[in-house]
């Protein structure tokens, strides 16, 4: 029988979230980042690194496998025999820190049989503490700068903390990337929502399904490339928020596939399910 979900591995990701948040920050207000180019031409940074290090230390001590961005070549003949491992994004939106302009997080998810379980984002610059777990809600904490003492309990923490969504708005948001504007986006948009008026709520990162998750957004439609990283924790939050994701073909997502590019999604809050149809 597998184990369930602990408490103190909990407490452990929330605390390598921010503990990885600080050693971000430090690298931010550096005049020398160490930018540098990966094999697929993709930025990394010394903030990058660092955080990678301290989550992958950190979260070792769970005795649970750690996958992360920085280390993605663990072969799927090793990946595929994991029925519960941390998928870790130590830096989502690189690409916003390197420009300045604060919309960067640190994701960390919990995998259990191809799904999301349990999901932390974490919002250096803002101080915004973002977790969900399954069946228990998604939560959002303001002003988050010291790590959890030992044995604190998720109870205590969800208790004050603000239960997403808390937020509401007229007409229709839709959460689009400050990045990566697909070409196709406002076509899909004018396909599913007709003469209906939207508009747009720029977001980097992960930030996106955080804005969906607390009523900020209606839809985040995504006809470009991600990662698994990219998007498993905030799919926990959003999905506990009473919201959806599915492909663009309609399917459930999975994780753990051989090829961890993701395909087109569409990710939508509970009154806009009809966008997925």
């Amino acid at each position: 029988m597998k184990e369930k979900i602990g408490n103190d591995w909990i407490i452990q990701a929330l605390n390598a979230v921010i503990k990885a948040g600080a050693a971000i920050l430090e690298v931010y207000d550096m005049s020398d980042q160490e930018i540098s180019l990966k094999e697929d031409l993709s930025p990394i940074t010394l903030a990058d690194r660092r955080a990678d290090n301290i989550i992958k230390d950190m979260l070792r001590l769970t005795g649970i496998p750690v996958f992360t961005e920085e280390s993605s070549n663990v072969p799927y003949a090793t990946r595929k025999t994991w029925n519960r491992y941390w998928l870790v994004d130590p830096l989502d939106g690189t690409k916003e820190f390197i420009h300045h302009n604060d919309e960067f997080t640190v994701n960390i998810a919990l995998i259990e049989d191809r799904v999301p379980v349990f999901g932390v984002i974490y919002v250096p610059v803002y101080r915004q503490l973002y977790f969900a777990m399954k069946k228990r809600g998604a939560y959002r904490i303001e002003n988050v700068t010291d790590p959890f003492s030992p044995g604190t309990d998720i109870s205590e923490i969800s208790g004050y903390s603000v239960r997403l969504p808390d937020r509401t708005h007229h007409g229709i948001r839709i959460a689009v990337s400050r990045s990566h504007m697909s070409p196709g986006t406002e076509a899909y948009l004018r396909e599913k929502l007709g003469d209906e008026p939207f508009e747009m709520v720029y977001a980097g990162s992960s930030l996106k399904f955080c804005r969906v998750a607390e009523g900020e957004a209606d839809l985040y439609p995504r006809l470009g490339p991600t990662m698994e990283w990219d998007i498993a924790a905030g799919t926990i939050i959003m999905t506990e928020a009473g919201g959806i994701i599915r492909q663009y073909d309609g399917k459930p997502l999975i994780f753990n596939r051989e090829n961890l590019l993701n395909p087109w999604f569409v990710a939508a809050s509970g009154k806009m399910t009809k966008a997925l149809n």
